[in-house]
């Protein structure tokens, strides 16, 4: 539930850096998406990306623990 959520919160920061990124290169004011269904694939792609990200660090860190307790006993 903790990676949902995070990823729910960092797709939306995800899409702001982006903007800021292309704002910058491009020299633009503002940013258009043209419409909501590019907005939410955006959003979409932002947030499984992040997901998948912490699914992938919450697997390393477990198995990193599991190693270590092996080690000790």
């Amino acid at each position: 539930m903790l990676r949902f959520s995070a990823a729910f919160v960092m797709g939306f920061v995800l899409i702001v850096v982006e903007a800021m990124i292309v704002m910058k290169i491009k020299n633009y004011t503002s940013i258009y998406f043209g419409s909501i269904e590019q907005l939410v694939g955006v959003y979409m792609m932002n947030f499984f990306l992040v997901f998948v990200i912490l699914t992938d660090i919450k697997r390393w860190i477990e198995k990193r623990e599991e190693a270590k307790a092996q080690m000790e006993g």
